[in-house]
């Protein structure tokens, strides 16, 4: 029933929050500076999805 479902935007956005925040993890050790970008990223992403949370309510 689900099995093909289509991902929401907000679905989406939470997918690649995880990601970046992975990434930013595993590149601290290794590139400082990446994983600052990698971060701030991530940071867009969650102001985002914060931006969708007031919309809602």
């Amino acid at each position: 029933m689900g099995l093909f479902r289509r991902k929401s935007k907000r679905e989406k956005l939470e997918d690649k929050y995880e990601k970046l925040l992975k990434q930013a993890h595993q590149m601290s050790t290794v590139n400082r500076t990446k994983s600052d970008e990698l971060m701030a990223q991530a940071e867009e992403i969650n102001k985002e999805l914060a931006q969708m949370d007031a919309e809602e309510s």
